[in-house]
């Protein structure tokens, strides 16, 4: 037990303090927090621990906070603690996935009763993941960004190799590929992944306060600054700091993260004492960074600092021989999270998935599976007249060309790796790539 740690949200000072002490007693290790948006910082896939709160408080509630813990994890328990008239509110929680509530009042005997049965089940969920893992089964990775395509093979591959490691890390791909999927995923590899992970949208932030917001300030650096506040980057120290679209930060102020990069001290706004500051960074980005320096947008030194390691989420359309895997795990998993029974995804289905275009990504995709799950999807199979119906020639045509097209880009238009990982003759790849009209100069250059 003296690994695993508990997790407690409670906006009442007086009610965090008392059930902190009274856990403590009882045996546990105790982090508590004010608001769950601090506490999400703390919680990742391979998270060893339980989270307990507050079903109402101020900003984001208890049953948000469910949702997005889900997100993160599924198998990660949750108990919800509840005023008298919420309980039924918490039983709809549990159909949504948390594992246990508890009433006000509560005693100190009867919460570490249902923590301890609680920790008994994540340690048997950790387990069996380790064990799968070991097996050559799916591991945490595999799990999170599945698919059997090349490029994404290769991608694991690196995730892996750059995980373990404390280096500064650059994320390309297109909306909704799943960036922050591996952001998440270099951090509970590293040594890092007890320690907070700090998400930061850079296109979010307040122009007027961008500085306070990732430096902090002292009392009277500004107009309204009554007291010291820690910024997003202090607050991060000891995890990792993602900074979602880095490309949409100020130019002034990037001299100024240039340095933070370079040196790994802060100041705080009104100060002139340097704060050292251990963490890692993460940044992502779905415009060609080369091209907004060329612009002139984007310094050139930042990039070159920030690109240690770069990793590439490839889109939908450049796998598209995983989709129908990728849409029946969604459907899944959508459908654990609304509490409905499992749905079958027909094969004439999964094959349209297919062949259709995601400009969205894998987040387009997700939405697709959940509007299935909740009745709002219904099968184009079904709803096509006869006559506008496509053929299973043509699917199976136009699904085999996206496999050929796929492995032609993810070997660079060398041809004998492709025709031996696809199980074919080199006569029979020629034939192929000559009805379908590819080019494998065109498809590397793409690449």
């Amino acid at each position: 037990m003296s690994e695993s740690r508990i997790l407690l949200v409670d906006d009442e000072e007086e009610l965090r303090r008392s059930s902190a002490q009274a856990l403590e007693l009882a045996g546990f290790r105790v982090d508590t927090f004010a608001s769950a948006e601090y506490a999400l910082e703390r919680i990742a896939f391979s998270f060893h621990g339980v989270v307990i709160s507050d079903i109402r408080m101020p900003g984001m509630d208890g049953m948000t906070f469910l949702q997005r813990i889900r997100e993160i994890d599924a198998e990660l328990p949750v108990i919800l603690v509840t005023g008298h008239g919420d309980v039924q509110l918490a039983v709809r929680a549990m159909r949504e996935g948390a594992y246990d509530f508890v009433e006000k009042p509560f005693t100190a005997q009867m919460l570490a009763g249902t923590i301890r049965r609680a920790l008994d089940w994540r340690s048997l969920v950790l387990e069996n993941r380790r064990l799968r893992a070991v097996a050559g089964k799916r591991d945490d990775v595999e799990q999170r960004l599945p698919g059997r395509s090349q490029a994404m093979v290769d991608l694991r591959y690196r995730i892996r190799a750059i995980g373990a490691s404390d280096a500064d890390t650059l994320i390309i791909g297109e909306t909704g590929v799943g960036k922050e999927v591996v952001a998440r995923a270099l951090h509970d590899l590293s040594s890092r992944a007890s320690g907070p992970f700090i998400a930061i949208n850079c296109a979010a932030l307040p122009e007027n306060l961008i500085e306070s917001e990732l430096f902090g300030h002292e009392p009277g650096a500004f107009p309204g600054a009554l007291r010291p506040r820690y910024g997003k980057f202090e607050h991060g120290r000891g995890g990792t700091i993602l900074l979602d679209e880095i490309g949409s930060m100020p130019f002034d102020l990037q001299a100024k993260f240039l340095r933070v990069l370079q040196e790994r001290v802060i100041t705080r706004l009104g100060s002139n004492e340097t704060v050292p500051l251990d963490v890692r960074f993460i940044a992502t980005s779905k415009v060609d960074l080369e091209r907004e320096v060329a612009s002139s947008r984007f310094r050139a030194d930042l990039l070159y600092r920030l690109n240690v390691a770069t990793l590439r989420v490839p889109t939908l359309s450049q796998r598209r021989s995983d989709i129908p895997l990728l849409f029946m795990q969604l459907v899944r998993e959508s459908a654990a999270r609304y509490g409905r029974d499992d749905i079958v995804v027909s094969p004439a289905l999964a094959s349209e998935m297919a062949a259709r275009e995601w400009p969205g990504n894998v987040r387009e995709l997700r939405n697709a599976a959940e509007r299935l799950v909740l009745g709002l999807e219904v099968e184009r199979e079904e709803a096509l007249a006869p006559a506008n119906r496509p053929r299973l020639t043509d699917k199976v045509a136009a699904f085999e060309k996206s496999v050929i097209a796929s492995a032609l880009a993810a070997h660079g238009g060398a041809l004998k790796p492709v025709y031996e990982s696809l199980g074919i003759s080199r006569k029979t790849l020629y034939e192929k790539m000559q009805k379908f009209g590819l080019d494998k100069k065109a498809l590397s250059e793409e690449r």
